[in-house]
């Protein structure tokens, strides 16, 4: 709500009214992407498995 109400400036109706994929277009539109639109490579995957195993 702090985002929507602060930082973006909706209105309460406009705000409740959003779905999460409209909160967050609005959201990197306005301050961008915080992380890599990149997928993970193979690479990246295993090593992540590989440090972080199924139990």
């Amino acid at each position: 709500m702090a985002i929507g109400f602060g930082l973006l400036g909706l209105e309460p109706r406009a705000f409740w009214s959003l779905t999460l994929a409209e909160l967050d277009a609005a959201v990197r539109g306005r301050f961008g992407s915080a992380h890599s639109e990149r997928p993970l490579s193979r690479r990246d995957l295993a090593e992540l498995a590989q440090r972080y195993p199924d139990k």
